[in-house]
């Protein structure tokens, strides 16, 4: 028999399909060169199976089932006659094949599809915390060495903050129509050029380029943040934290080892004539390409696509459910979600950014400045797997609460402690992470409650524009407000702006017992 047929046994008689000529009931008896036309076999009362040759096992014929079983069995849909018998015709439209394949999606598929998520982000999320860190590690040390200026060394935060804005913004919207995989790669992508641009602008000791290439790379700043949210599209509502919490533990790894990999990549830079300070830019630009790779070729199905696929099906098929209804508002919690993040984002920066430069002007080393950054960042995604627990398990509120608590207690000791004292500073810094990991989790929590997979997609990169604009003024001003001030007084100034989430709290009580 030709390579590529198919053995057809129709009602105990076997006939060979070329699978070539005509679509419909050309058939070819083996041993014959001759073709007949046939009626398209019944599948109510025929045996049909399919055998692929060369190298298949002979088909056999089994007993036909007892009438108590086949009676049961639901109608076959035009997918199942296709499969029982290749003669049927192949349906014209791809889409309408594609949606008879993956019409029904159950709950257990959902959660295998969230779990893979969750690996391929947990990857690309160790990747993108060593590309995060050199920018938080160095980027103010760069523009000083660069400008010659304190007052202006809170402009590389600020520039690659901006940046995350327009990226955030971006990324949103693409995920709203193409997915995460898309959104997520390309922004990941972008950040790992601007890191190449960074490097060339040393080597170049060229300012204007120094600042595009900040702003690039503010990318994978903003990507690294939304990478959060594919988490939880698949998530339960009560598991919405643990999602977000498993996709910003991961970037502990990388995030943490990239500050103590300082010192190498700067002898690295150095022995290929790039300035010790844009070293770690070059482990960034490897690190945000390799996560771009990572979730363009892995991120397969698309967790965004996926749910809200499912969302529209679910509400079709409930009592006057409609997939084409409109789309709810979001609720009050977005709002109240996207102001914790706001301000924890602010106190964050502002006082993170300048650490480093207070560190030096009190003669501390780069490796001593690479250790309080690297616990710093540390305390910021590491928390986050029992961080997600408590959000779930205790509430949204009681953690936001917990944020500004831990926000204040940062600022507080980052001012009090002497320039000189190396451990109070890796506390306080580690405090401040803390704090800013409560904001985030709690707060996405919020934001995905209080929204629906047609709607989330634009909202969640809204408010991540919000974030990285926030945290572009805090960078841009902590410089100046130190160079006027002083860092203690920029400390105690951000812990102070903290307690502000307690009164967001109380206005959202409020709108909620209005509106009830």
């Amino acid at each position: 028999m030709l390579d590529g047929q198919i053995k057809t046994t129709v009602s105990g008689e076997q006939r060979t399909n070329p699978r070539v000529g005509r679509r419909r009931g050309g058939v070819v008896h083996e041993g014959s060169g001759r073709s007949e036309e046939t009626p398209a076999p019944d599948p109510e009362g025929a045996r049909h199976q399919v055998e692929h040759l060369p190298g298949a096992r002979p088909s056999q014929t089994a007993d036909p089932l007892p009438d108590e079983i086949t009676a049961s069995r639901p109608p076959p849909t035009n997918l199942d006659l296709r499969l029982r018998d290749p003669a049927l015709p192949i349906p014209l439209d791809p889409t309408r094949l594609l949606s008879s394949i993956t019409a029904v999606t159950t709950g257990e598929e959902a959660a295998r599809v969230h779990q893979r998520t969750l690996t391929v982000v947990i990857l690309s999320q160790i990747l993108g915390g060593a590309g995060l860190a050199a920018g938080i590690s160095v980027g103010a040390l760069l523009a000083q060495d660069m400008l010659g200026s304190d007052a202006l060394s809170g402009v590389p935060t600020g520039l690659f903050t901006l940046g995350s804005a327009l990226a955030a913004f971006l990324v949103g919207r693409s995920t709203q129509r193409f997915g995460r995989r898309v959104g997520l790669a390309y922004g990941f992508i972008a950040g790992g050029l601007g890191a190449a641009g960074v490097v060339a602008a040393a080597v170049l000791d060229n300012v204007p380029l120094l600042f595009l290439a900040l702003f690039i790379y503010g990318s994978g700043t903003a990507t690294n943040l939304q990478a959060r949210y594919a988490g939880t599209d698949l998530a339960p509502a009560n598991k919405r934290g643990f999602g977000t919490s498993m996709a910003m533990v991961a970037t502990t790894i990388g995030a943490v080892a990239g500050p103590n990999l300082i010192d190498p990549m700067g002898a690295f830079a150095d022995s290929v004539g790039v300035p010790t300070l844009a070293g770690p830019f070059i482990l960034a630009a490897v690190a945000y390409g390799a996560a771009g790779l990572v979730l363009f070729m892995l991120l397969r199905p698309d967790p965004y696509l996926l749910a809200r696929r499912i969302a529209t099906e679910t509400a079709a098929k409930e009592p006057n459910g409609s997939a084409n209804r409109a789309v709810p508002k979001v609720g009050i919690g977005a709002y109240v979600g996207a102001t914790v993040m706001v301000l924890t984002q602010i106190v964050m920066i502002a006082i993170m950014t300048m650490t480093p430069i207070h560190m030096r002007a009190h003669h501390h080393e780069m490796a001593a400045v690479g250790l309080v950054i690297g616990m710093h960042i540390g305390a910021m995604w590491l928390p986050s797997l029992f961080t997600g627990i408590l959000v779930d398990k205790l509430g949204r509120t009681p953690m936001v609460i917990a944020s500004g608590v831990t926000l204040l207690l940062a600022g507080v000791l980052a001012a009090t402690a002497p320039g000189d004292s190396l451990g109070l500073l890796i506390l306080a810094l580690v405090l401040l992470g803390l704090g800013w990991n409560f904001g985030l989790v709690s707060g996405t929590a919020l934001v995905v409650d209080a929204t629906v997979p047609q709607n989330r997609p634009r909202t969640q990169g809204t408010i991540d524009v919000l974030i990285a604009l926030a945290g572009a003024g805090g960078g841009a001003m902590s410089g100046m407000v130190m160079s006027a001030t002083s860092y203690q007084a920029l400390s105690l100034g951000g812990g102070i702006l903290a307690l502000l989430l307690i009164p967001v709290l109380l206005w959202a009580r409020a709108r909620r017992a209005v509106t009830a």
